[in-house]
């Protein structure tokens, strides 16, 4: 729907804009009949919200020669605006690995009419109290330190010192507690680890014989998923919550910057959007890119669509984009494409 100047429904940013993008630009390159200096591969795929099948995946393990390009622009960077003013344009270099753990309480149950001290429900409720407060150690990589650096100038004053204290030393206590009270810079600088979903129980005239929750964490890249599990455990404190990796641990490589693209991107940047920085970014979330990198082959994400960073929608019925920032993305990638494949002169 478009309405009051954005296009609203659920994918609109995330990531059908993208897709409709890329869609337009190869029929024109087709079209036109484009001089092209390498070959230039639309690949739509089912990606990481799909659940155990993953697209991008697939192709790689079954079809390697359909994409194996040198190359790979994908979602996950997008520019950040405030109030309609245009802040940075990050550039997704690395991301963080997504995992999901199960946390399980079981118990013998028996009639509520009876209650015994031990209750499985309130063995995982304070299991979980205890784990609210773990708070994974700041650690940055060439990435992070590099957005901290140069997106400092786009904020306040006082997070803006937060920012540049922390990139020239990452033990700065001071700085570190600053930052980790703002969301997207807590997820920046640290793994996370929050509780999702809590199921227990099988009758309301019953004690409960199982108590599950589920904690999704982000985990920086270079540690592994069983680094984090013994982390919890360790929260916990309780032998009794037994603790399991929730699915296969995919994680990508460590973080990158490709100084190349990043003078492209700029160049590009800098003729749409004057003024704002270009900046590389690790991803909180989670993108198909990590398969490409694990197969050698560089991914980064780079969208020229800015969002208000303080009304981030994606995923939510209500997601939407700027009808205006739409095609300021379409402009942008369409200048980007034809920047990296146009022919040498």
């Amino acid at each position: 729907l478009e309405q009051d100047g954005y296009f609203y429904g659920r994918g609109s940013l995330d990531d059908k804009a993208m897709a409709a993008i890329f869609s337009t630009l190869f029929l024109r390159l087709a079209r036109d009949k484009t001089p092209l200096d390498r070959d230039v591969i639309l690949a739509l795929t089912a990606d990481e919200e799909a659940g155990d099948e993953n697209g991008a995946e697939w192709l790689l393990r079954e079809h390697r020669d359909l994409v194996d390009g040198s190359l790979v622009l994908n979602e996950g960077g997008g520019g950040w605006m405030r109030q309609g003013k245009y802040l940075v344009l990050p550039v997704q270099s690395s991301e963080k690995t997504y995992m999901d753990y199960a946390l399980r309480v079981t118990d013998k149950g028996g009639h509520s009419s009876l209650p015994t001290p031990e209750n499985a429900i309130y063995r995982l409720a304070a299991g979980l109290g205890r784990l609210q407060k773990l708070q994974f150690p700041v650690e940055l990589n060439a990435v992070t330190r590099a957005f901290l650096k140069l997106a400092a100038g786009t904020e306040s004053p006082e997070i803006a010192e937060a920012m540049r204290a922390l990139a020239a030393n990452s033990k700065d206590p001071l700085a570190a507690k600053r930052l980790s009270r703002e969301p997207r810079y807590n997820a920046l600088i640290r793994t996370t680890c929050v509780a999702t979903e809590v199921q227990a129980g099988h009758a309301r005239n019953a004690l409960p014989q199982s108590a599950v929750a589920n904690v999704n964490c982000r985990i920086l890249p270079g540690h592994s998923a069983e680094e984090v599990r013994q982390a919890l455990v360790a929260a916990l404190a309780d032998p009794k919550i037994e603790v399991a990796l929730d699915e296969k641990e995919i994680a990508g490589p460590r973080a990158t910057i490709d100084a190349s693209l990043m003078r492209t991107v700029e160049k590009v940047s800098g003729e749409l959007f004057p003024g704002v920085p270009v900046v590389p970014t690790m991803s909180s979330g989670a993108t198909d890119s990590k398969y490409f990198r694990l197969a050698g082959i560089p991914a980064y994400g780079v969208s020229g669509i800015f969002v208000d960073i303080d009304d981030l929608r994606a995923h939510g019925r209500d997601e939407r984009v700027g009808v205006k920032q739409f095609f300021e993305g379409q402009e942008f990638l369409t200048r980007l494409v034809h920047e990296l494949v146009a022919p040498t002169p």
